[in-house]
């Protein structure tokens, strides 16, 4: 086993604490100073909107050059990042990619490493989506398209872009995970499902690319008003509207509601997840953090990921995997 100084030692449960119930207000802070990002190569997925939309903006207009992939296009929001680009002058490019299909994802990365010149540094698994209703509810086509996405897409895209990355010996993946990947509420669908799932996976997938100068952070977001209730709504009103009774009879209020989220009620700002994620990206590569909760509110997952983080260390920290569990938990 190769020596590790990646990264300090988890210094505590007091600390991680300190450092989640700051996330917050880290990222608001970001605001007013952001990361020179100038020659950091970026790959997002799920640029359409939301947190995907916002992060190829801000990490282009700070310096970085940004591939912004999508799904279906043409489309007017990848003309508009385009449109964006040129009056700017920003080095963002837009790609087509579909996390559902290998081959988008396989000729996608290819198209931004011959761009970029090589491999890439920064992965942002961002794209997904919810289906909403009882569990019972969720029928198969649901429950595959749900894991497609959220699981095996950001699988697909990490399959595809470390080849390169580990021929530099170096890079980045962001996980975006959820609250939701640590804790769960009824009535979720599989959304909870897919992200303990992702959670898994990328701390696992930390542990494995330690020796590989790779860092890997998963970031928790907490509830924020973005469009992604619009495709939820689609989505789980379909479900509703194909179910059988002998499934939705045990549950009437909430089928009722499936399909008819307004999006209001939330007021937090999009923003502090690609502040926050910029912030790490200027971190020095070995001591990014492995997790980052980011919310407007409350971060009720806190508690989880520093029993985590215990639990991992007990179990392996003195086995041949040790240098890697301590070196990926900071």
């Amino acid at each position: 086993m190769p020596e590790i100084d990646r990264r300090g030692l988890l210094v505590g449960a007091a600390t991680t604490a300190a450092l989640a119930a700051g996330a917050s207000a880290s990222a608001q802070a970001g605001a007013a100073a952001a990361p020179d990002l100038s020659g950091k190569s970026i790959l997002i997925t799920g640029c359409s909107s939301g947190f995907g939309r916002l992060s190829a903006e801000h990490f282009a207009r700070s310096g970085a050059r940004v591939f912004a992939t999508m799904r279906n296009i043409p489309r007017p929001e990848a003309e508009e990042l385009r449109q964006l680009a040129r009056d700017e002058k920003l080095d963002l490019h837009v790609i087509e990619i579909d996390v559902l299909r290998d081959e988008h994802v396989a000729a996608g990365v290819a198209e931004a490493e011959r761009i970029n010149g090589g491999g890439l540094d920064i992965l942002v698994n961002n794209a997904g989506l919810g289906i909403t209703g009882p569990v019972e509810v969720q029928d198969i086509e649901a429950t595959r398209l749900a894991f497609d996405t959220n699981v095996l897409g950001y699988h697909r895209m990490s399959r595809a872009v470390l080849p390169g990355m580990r021929a530099k010996k170096s890079g980045q993946i962001f996980a975006i995970s959820s609250q939701l990947g640590r804790v769960i509420i009824p009535h979720a669908g599989h959304y909870s499902a897919t992200k303990f799932a992702v959670e898994a996976m990328f701390e696992q997938l930390a542990y494995e690319l330690v020796p590989h100068g790779i860092d890997v952070t998963i970031i928790q977001p907490g509830g924020y008003p973005t469009k992604v209730w619009v495709n939820r709504n689609r989505y789980s009103g379909e479900l509703r509207d194909r179910a059988s009774d002998v499934h939705t009879s045990g549950y009437p209020e909430m089928v009722a509601r499936m399909g008819t989220e307004d999006g209001s009620g939330r007021s937090a700002d999009p923003m502090d997840i690609p502040r926050v994620m910029a912030e790490i990206i200027a971190m020095p590569a070995g001591r990014r953090p492995l997790r980052r909760p980011v919310s407007g509110g409350r971060i009720p997952q806190t508690g989880i990921n520093e029993v985590s983080a215990q639990t991992q260390l007990a179990m392996l920290g003195n086995s041949p995997y040790g240098p890697w569990v301590k070196a990926a938990h900071d």
